[in-house]
C-alpha cells in the first residue's frame, strides 16, 4: 500500500508539473502568437475612439507584468486633450496597461479590454472660463459610424481601473476650483462597460490641495477612503451613495450627486462629520494652523454639515446654494500652557449663501460663548438681506483681552485691555425707509494695546467709551456717542469725541485733535504699506445741525479749526482710479472750508487748487447734500481719458512701499474704459482753469484756459480758449452724463486759419465728419455749433448729431479726390481733377446722419463750378454740380454725384436720389 501511495503521489506531482509547465508555456507563447494582432486592434480602437492625439514609445504583451492578467503595456504614453486643448497634454504616464480578457481572445469575435492600469501618471484636467473641458477625448457610439464599428474587433468591457503613484491636477477656471492630488493611488471595480453601474473604489492620497477662488482651503492633507458611486455613462451622472473619507484624522461622510450638463454642472453635495474631535477638525484646516496646533491643547466635540446644491452654469450666471452648519461643544483651548485657558467654548454657527452671491449671505450665530476663569464672552447674531437688512444680535462680555490672546495663541498679534460690553439689537436697517434696529449697546475698552509683527511699535493707551441707542426703530431716533475715543501711536496722541443724534436731520458735535499717521497705522495691521505714505493732522471742532447747513443758517453752526493732509489716496465711486492728495491745508470757519495750496494728482494728471468749499459736512453725511465751492485750478497736464468710468473697478495690483514723499506711485491693473465721465448731481462747483496741456481721445490741447462750472450733473465750459494743431480755438460747451454709458453734449467751436491736412491727420472727429478732406491741402477756418449724444467710449453717435455752421476756405488745394477725378474724366476736362479753392464759404447743417451742404461757387482755371447737396456721415454722396464752362460760365454741364467717397458715381443730368436718414435711437 505504501508503494501504491508513493506511485500515486509521484504521478500527481508529475501531472501537476506537466499542467503547470503547460500553463507557463501557454502564458509565454500566447503573447508571442497574438502580440501583433492585439497591438494592431488596440491601435485601431484608439484611432477610432479617441479625439485627442495619442503617442507612446514601445509596447509589450505579457502575463507577468500584472500577473495573472494578460496585459498590453504602452510605455511613455502621452494623450493630448480635446478642443480647445488639443495641443496640451491631458494624460501622460510611464506606462498604461490594458488588461485583455483571454477568453475573448481565443473564443470571442472581439478582443475585450477589461482593465486599465496607469502607473506613475500625470493627469491634467482643465476647464476654461467658458466651461470647455479637455477630457472629452472618448468618442461615444453615436460619433462612430456603423461601418467603423463593424470593422473594429476591439471593445472596452472594463471591470477595473487602477492608478498607481500618480499626480492629478484639476483646474476649472469656470468655477474657480483647483485641486492637486499627489501620490494618488486608486482602485475602482465594477461593470464599467455598462451604461449604468456601481463603482466600488478605494482611494489613498499622500497630499491633497483644494483651492477656491485663489484661496487655499485644504493644503497637504492626507486622504483615504472607501467609496461607492453609481455612474450613468449616457447622462454623465454620478451618484455618491456611500463615501467614507478620512482627511488626516477627520472622518467625513460624503454623499451626493454630480451631473455634467452641456454648459455646466448640476451639483448636490452633502458633507457631514458627526461627533468628531475638535482637534481633528482644526487639523484638516490650512497648514498655517498646524504649527499653532503643535503647541496647543484642544478638547471638545464638533458637528459639521456642508451642502452645495444647484446648477452651476457660468454663461447664464447660475450658481448653486451653499449651506454651512458648524457646532462646537464643550471646547477647551490652551496655547503654550497658558495659565488662563479658554474653557466652555460653545459655538452654534450657520451660514447660507444663495447662488453663491455674497449679497445674499444669511448668517445665524445662534450662540458663541467662552470662559476664562470667571471672565466671559457671550454673543448671538442674525443677519439677512442687503438693502432691507434684518439684524438681531446681543453681546455680553467682561474679559481681559490679554488672557484671551494668550489662551488662543493668535499668531503675530499682541492685544491687551479690559473689554466690557453689553448690548442688544433687533430690527431692520433700510436706508430708503429710514428704519434702524432698536438698539441699546454700550462698549468700554480700557488701556488697550495692539502690536503686530508687521510694525515694531504698538498702538497704546487705547480707550473707547461708546454707546448706541435707538428706542423707536427709526433713524431719526438713533444716538451715537463717543465719550471719548483715544490712543497714542509713535508718541503722537489722538483723541476724538462725538455726539451724533437724529440721523434724518443729523445733529452733530464732533471734536478731534491729534495726528493720524495713516501709512504706519496701516502697517500695524498688514504686511503691505498703504498706497502712499500719508498722514492727517487735525484740530477741529464741528457743531451744528444738517438742516441749518442745507438752509444756509450758518450763524447757527459752530465749526472751526484746521485739517492738514499729505500724500493720501482717495477712492471714489465716480472715478476709476485713485486721487492722490499730495498736500492740503484746510481751514474751517462755520460752513466754509478754505483750501490753501491744495496739490493733487490723478494718475498722470496734476492739479493745484486754491479756493473754498461750503456745505462739506452735509455733503459727507448719508443724505449726500450738495457740495458748493469756487476754485482757481492750475495744471501742467490733464489726461481727460483717465477720468472715464469703467465697468470693472480698478484693483490695486501692487504697492510701492519704498517711495518717498515726493515721488509716490500707485501701480494698478489696466482696465478698458467703457464708460462716460460721470458728473455727480450733488456738486455745485466753479473753476477758473489754466492748463498747459490737455489730452482727450486723440485731441492734444495746449495753453488751455477757461471757466468751468459743475451743477446738477452738468458741466459747462465758458469762454474757453486753447491751441490745437497750431491754431487758436475758442469753445463753449455743455456736457451731461445720463448713465455710465450715455451722455449728452453740445458745443460751439471757432477755429481760425488752421491747416486742413494737419487737422485730418491729428483730429479723429475731423477725419470722421470731413472724410473728403483726406488729400486736401491749405488753410481753412471753422465756425460750427454741434450737439448730440456720446456712447460708452465717449464717441459721438452720428444719427444723434444736430448742428450747423460755416467752413471758410482761405486757400486750399484738392489733390486726388476721386469725385473730381471722375468729373474731369467724364467731362474731358482734366484740369478739374485737382481744383484749387480760394475765399469760399461753405455753409452746412447736420441732422439724422446727413450733412446738407448749401450751394456755393468757386472759380478755377476758367471753370465756374457750383456744388450743393447732401452727404452722409458714413461717406455716402448725393451732390448736384453745375460745371460752368469757360470763359464766363454762361454754359454749364449739370452733373450728379452719388455712390460714396471711395467709389463716386458721376452722371450727366439733374436726376438725384435722396439719401436715407438715420434717426437717433436711445437703445444704440
Amino acid at each position: 500500500m505504501a508503494i501504491d501511495k508513493k506511485i500515486i503521489f509521484l504521478k500527481t506531482v508529475k501531472y501537476l508539473g506537466i499542467a503547470f509547465g503547460s500553463i507557463l508555456v501557454v502564458m509565454f507563447l500566447t503573447p508571442i502568437i497574438f502580440s501583433d494582432t492585439i497591438k494592431e486592434e488596440v491601435k485601431k480602437y484608439a484611432n477610432t475612439k479617441l479625439e485627442g492625439e495619442l503617442n507612446y514609445g514601445d509596447a509589450n504583451l505579457s502575463f507577468f507584468k500584472h500577473f495573472p492578467s494578460l496585459t498590453l503595456t504602452l510605455n511613455d504614453v502621452n494623450l493630448n486633450g480635446s478642443i480647445p486643448f488639443e495641443k496640451e497634454k491631458f494624460v501622460s504616464a510611464k506606462e498604461i496597461a490594458f488588461g485583455i480578457d483571454v477568453s475573448s481572445l481565443v473564443f470571442g469575435k472581439a478582443i475585450d479590454i477589461d482593465q486599465i492600469i496607469v502607473t506613475e501618471g500625470n493627469i491634467n484636467v482643465k476647464v476654461d472660463k467658458n466651461g470647455q473641458a479637455n477630457y472629452n477625448v472618448y468618442k461615444g457610439s453615436e460619433q462612430t459610424s456603423k461601418k467603423v464599428e463593424e470593422k473594429n474587433n476591439t471593445a472596452l468591457q472594463l471591470q477595473k481601473i487602477e492608478i498607481i503613484n500618480s499626480k492629478v491636477v484639476y483646474d476649472d477656471q469656470s468655477t474657480a476650483i483647483h485641486l492637486d492630488l499627489f501620490d494618488f493611488n486608486y482602485i475602482g471595480k465594477g461593470d464599467l462597460a455598462s451604461d449604468v453601474f456601481d463603482l466600488y473604489s478605494k482611494i489613498a492620497i499622500a497630499k491633497m490641495n483644494f483651492i477656491y477662488e485663489n484661496e487655499p482651503y485644504l493644503m497637504n492633507k492626507k486622504v483615504e477612503g472607501d467609496l461607492i458611486t453609481k455612474v450613468n455613462v449616457n447622462s454623465l451622472s454620478f451618484i455618491f451613495e456611500q463615501n467614507n473619507l478620512n482627511i488626516n484624522r477627520l472622518l467625513v461622510d460624503f454623499k451626493g450627486k454630480f451631473d455634467f450638463l452641456k454648459d455646466g454642472y448640476n451639483i448636490d453635495f452633502n458633507i457631514k462629520s458627526k461627533d468628531s474631535e475638535l482637534y481633528d477638525l482644526i487639523n484638516a484646516f490650512p497648514p498655517k494652523f498646524i504649527t499653532w496646533l503643535e503647541k496647543t491643547e484642544i478638547k471638545g466635540k464638533t458637528d459639521l454639515l456642508l451642502t452645495l446644491k444647484g446648477k452651476y452654469i457660468t454663461s447664464e450666471k447660475i450658481a448653486p446654494d451653499l449651506h454651512l452648519d458648524l457646532k462646537v461643544k464643550d471646547g477647551f483651548v490652551n496655547y503654550n500652557k497658558s495659565k488662563f485657558p479658554v474653557s466652555n467654548l460653545n459655538v452654534d454657527f450657520k451660514a447660507k449663501l444663495q447662488s453663491l452671491d455674497p449679497n445674499q449671505l444669511l448668517l445665524d450665530v445662534n450662540g458663541i460663548s467662552l470662559n476664562i476663569e470667571k471672565e466671559y464672552l457671550k454673543a448671538k447674531w442674525h443677519s439677512k438681506g442687503v438693502e432691507n437688512i434684518e439684524l438681531n444680535g446681543e453681546l455680553f462680555s467682561f474679559i481681559d483681552l490679554e488672557k484671551l490672546n494668550n489662551a488662543l495663541g493668535i499668531p503675530n498679534l499682541t492685544i491687551k485691555g479690559l473689554l466690557t460690553g453689553k448690548g442688544t439689537m433687533n430690527g431692520t436697517y433700510n436706508a430708503k425707509t429710514n428704519s434702524f434696529p432698536i438698539a441699546d449697546i454700550a462698549i468700554d475698552l480700557k488701556n488697550g494695546f495692539i502690536q503686530t509683527e508687521y510694525y515694531p511699535n504698538p498702538i497704546t493707551n487705547i480707550n473707547c467709551n461708546a454707546t448706541i441707542k435707538n428706542q423707536k426703530g427709526s433713524i431719526d431716533d438713533l444716538k451715537v456717542r463717543l465719550q471719548p475715543a483715544s490712543f497714542t501711536f509713535e508718541q503722537e496722541p489722538f483723541k476724538v469725541e462725538a455726539n451724533l443724534e437724529n440721523f434724518k436731520d443729523l445733529t452733530y458735535d464732533v471734536k478731534a485733535k491729534g495726528v493720524l499717521n495713516i501709512s504706519k497705522i496701516y502697517k500695524v495691521f498688514s504686511q503691505k504699506g498703504l498706497d502712499v505714505d500719508g498722514y492727517i493732522k487735525t484740530d477741529l471742532a464741528l457743531k451744528g445741525k444738517q438742516s441749518d447747513a442745507e438752509k444756509g443758517n450758518y450763524s447757527k453752526l459752530n465749526s472751526k479749526g484746521t485739517l492738514e493732509i499729505r500724500n493720501i489716496a482717495v477712492a471714489s465711486t465716480y472715478l476709476p482710479k485713485k486721487l492722490l492728495i499730495k498736500e492740503g491745508i484746510f481751514k474751517f470757519n462755520q460752513d466754509k472750508m478754505s483750501f490753501n495750496t491744495f496739490l493733487a494728482s490723478y494718475s498722470q494728471s496734476d492739479f493745484k487748487l486754491n479756493g473754498y468749499l461750503k456745505n462739506v459736512f452735509n455733503f459727507l453725511s448719508p443724505r449726500k447734500g450738495t457740495l458748493k465751492g469756487a476754485f482757481t485750478l492750475q495744471s501742467k497736464y490733464i489726461n481727460v481719458n483717465e477720468f472715464m468710468s469703467s465697468e470693472n473697478p480698478t484693483v490695486l495690483k501692487e504697492v510701492n512701499t519704498t517711495t518717498s514723499k515726493t515721488d509716490n506711485s500707485i501701480t494698478e491693473i489696466n482696465t478698458t474704459s467703457t464708460g462716460v465721465i460721470i458728473i455727480p448731481k450733488n456738486l455745485d462747483l466753479q473753476f477758473k482753469a489754466i492748463a498747459q496741456k490737455v489730452d482727450f481721445q486723440e485731441l492734444h490741447l495746449t495753453k488751455a484756459n477757461g471757466n468751468l462750472k459743475m451743477k446738477n450733473g452738468k458741466l459747462h465750459l465758458q469762454n474757453t480758449n486753447f491751441n490745437l494743431i497750431g491754431c487758436q480755438v475758442g469753445m463753449s460747451a455743455l456736457y451731461e452724463s445720463l448713465t455710465t454709458k450715455k451722455a449728452l453734449f453740445e458745443y460751439q467751436i471757432k477755429a481760425t486759419d488752421f491747416d486742413i491736412k494737419r487737422a485730418y491727420k491729428e483730429v479723429k472727429i475731423f477725419r470722421e465728419m470731413a472724410s473728403a478732406a483726406e488729400k486736401a491741402q491749405g488753410i481753412v477756418s471753422l465756425d460750427y455749433k454741434l450737439k448730440g449724444r456720446l456712447n460708452a467710449n465717449m464717441e459721438p453717435v452720428f444719427p444723434s448729431l444736430v448742428g450747423n455752421g460755416v467752413l471758410s476756405v482761405k486757400d486750399i488745394k484738392l489733390y486726388g479726390m476721386k469725385m473730381f477725378n471722375v468729373v474731369g474724366s467724364q467731362t474731358n476736362h482734366d484740369k478739374m481733377k485737382n481744383p484749387e479753392l480760394s475765399k469760399v464759404e461753405i455753409k452746412s447743417s447736420i441732422k439724422n446722419n446727413i450733412m446738407t451742404i448749401e450751394r456755393f461757387k468757386f472759380k478755377f482755371a476758367g471753370f465756374r463750378p457750383r456744388i450743393e447737396g447732401t452727404t452722409s456721415l458714413d461717406g455716402r454722396l448725393n451732390l448736384k454740380m453745375r460745371l460752368g464752362l469757360p470763359p464766363f460760365g454762361l454754359f454749364g454741364i449739370p452733373i450728379t454725384v452719388t455712390g460714396n467717397k471711395d467709389n463716386p458715381k458721376i452722371k450727366v443730368g439733374r436726376e438725384t436720389q435722396d439719401l436715407e436718414e438715420k434717426e437717433d435711437k436711445e437703445t444704440e
